[in-house]
């Protein structure tokens, strides 16, 4: 065959490709459309072909651009819960199946937001989630690849699974055959959601196990925020740590900046565990994540809900704490300063079969303790109780200290949980993880009492306190501060010492 002709067929193969309207990939079957917003639809075709889409009786269209790149803007709509079929025509036409109208949230971070209910089974727990928990069909998946990039990028890469049609889809709905494939805490939180109130959810996965918070922020929301030092000088190609991406921005061109046109409600994010030598920095880079998201999105300050991460490993005798990541829980409860964040306390859920697992089992509570907060902020349920007691203020009188608390709920109350089991109130029961200080910064363990919704904290040792810390430990053993709905209270501490 002559070369012009294999030229001239070449030429002729690209332009057919070209001449096919197609979608970005979040765009297919089951998926969830953001409501209340005007819904963007996007794709590629042939440049200045005009490209038609009809869904939920309306039709809007677009001409592709020069670089044969077209979006159409879908009005606002209303929540729908009966399936509905999209179409998208041009020279070709495309047909989306089991299309819903709801909300979706962004599922990031680490791995224990990665990881799926599947991954726990062991010879400890053979089946710690209940199957019967996956029939949830109006709750759906999006799962994103691993991939980073040190460009932002526009296309989206679908996880795919290697089993059935059903379980390969890009959209997964949330049945007994797929739900060990979800991202376990936001299965359980998106889950709450539906039930209670009848929206769809959609749950977009875009979470890689080990990694850092540095790669997931993006350069606007870096520049924000003038306590961190610029980043210059980035490499062309992303770097490691121990094989996890871990150079500025790279997650968060590859994973999170293709989303950015797809409508969302909010986000939930679980990560620390790899910047837990950290306090007051993680704390500066939250305000770059949550900043930079927002801004790339520029939906106004949609919900950011995180994890504070869990207790790990067994309790220190020493009771000025401090240890492992007590400083980064610190920096996320500081993260509630941030205008419409809220935080899911998890320290009672370690697993105290293996205290220093990393994952904790039981990422049913922490889902659930996720969507209290979006019910409460999000969902118009003003009066729910959403949170564990906050540390508010503290007020000294005499030898003792008065700690007051934000979200006490009906009341204080001592508690127990451990694994999947419920908590376990115990009225009776002694305040532990209390720990006091005068002015010379020697810390004694201390006398807790709940005194109405209050905690009045004394030791003998300690005639002119100062100052008070609960629960500033890796551990979360036996700390047992908790409202009556069950929840538990954040560690705390009202000093700002180095030590």
């Amino acid at each position: 065959m002559k070369a012009t002709t294999v030229f001239t067929s070449l030429l002729l193969a690209i332009a057919s490709v070209h001449a096919d309207v197609t979608l970005n990939a979040i765009f297919a079957d089951h998926m969830v459309l953001q409501r209340d917003i005007p819904a963007a639809v996007y794709g590629m075709a042939e440049p200045g072909e005009n490209v038609t889409v009809a869904f939920a009786g309306q039709t809007q269209a677009a001409t592709a651009d020069k670089g044969g790149g077209w979006c159409v803007k879908l009005a606002a709509m209303k929540t729908c819960t009966n399936p509905a079929v999209m179409t998208v025509s041009g020279k070709n036409r495309l047909t989306l199946n089991d299309v819903v109208v709801g909300d979706v949230w962004i599922c990031s971070g680490q791995s224990n937001m990665d990881f799926t209910p599947g991954a726990y089974h062991n010879a400890l727990d053979p089946k710690p989630y209940d199957e019967k928990d996956f029939d949830v069909p109006l709750l759906r998946q999006f799962h994103l690849v691993n991939e980073p990039s040190m460009h932002p990028e526009t296309d989206v890469k679908v996880h795919r699974g290697n089993g059935t049609s059903e379980e390969s889809a890009a959209w997964l709905p949330c049945k007994p055959t797929t739900g060990q494939r979800f991202t376990a805490v936001g299965l359980y939180f998106g889950r709450k959601l539906q039930l209670e109130t009848g929206v769809p959810i959609g749950l977009i996965k875009t979470a890689w196990n080990g990694t850092r918070i540095e790669p997931w922020i993006s350069p606007a929301g870096l520049a924000a925020v003038p306590e961190l030092p610029a980043v210059t000088g980035l490499p062309a190609e992303y770097k490691s740590d121990g094989g996890y991406p871990s150079t500025w921005h790279c997650l968060y061109n590859g994973k999170i900046h293709p989303l950015t046109r797809y409508g969302i409600k909010g986000a939930i994010w679980y990560q620390g565990e790899s910047n837990g030598d950290e306090g007051e920095t993680y704390y500066q880079k939250l305000r770059a994540l949550i900043g930079g998201w927002r801004s790339a999105w520029g939906e106004g300050d949609f919900p950011f809900y995180l994890v504070q991460l869990a207790g790990r490993g067994l309790p220190t005798d020493n009771p000025a704490g401090g240890d492992g990541w007590a400083k980064i829980r610190m920096a996320q409860f500081k993260a509630l300063g941030i205008p419409h964040t809220g935080m899911a306390v998890a320290m009672d859920l370690a697993d105290v079969r293996d205290p220093g697992d990393i994952h904790p089992k039981n990422k049913r509570d922490v889902g659930e303790r996720l969507a209290l907060w979006a019910l409460a902020k999000d969902y118009g349920q003003k009066d729910r109780v959403y949170s564990g007691p906050l540390y508010k203020e503290m007020k000294i009188e005499g030898d003792k200290i008065r700690i007051a608390f934000d979200s006490v709920g009906s009341g204080l109350t001592v508690a127990t949980k451990h694994g999947f089991a419920p908590v376990v109130k115990d009225p009776q029961g002694k305040l532990k993880r209390f720990a006091i200080a005068g002015e010379d910064k020697k810390w004694a363990w201390a006398t807790a009492v709940i005194d109405g919704t209050t905690v009045v904290i004394s030791a003998p040792g300690v005639p002119k306190p100062v100052a008070v810390r609960y629960a500033y430990t890796m551990s979360g053993d036996d700390c047992n501060l908790y409202n009556n709905e069950d929840l538990p209270a954040s560690p705390f501490r009202t000093d700002d010492w180095e030590k």
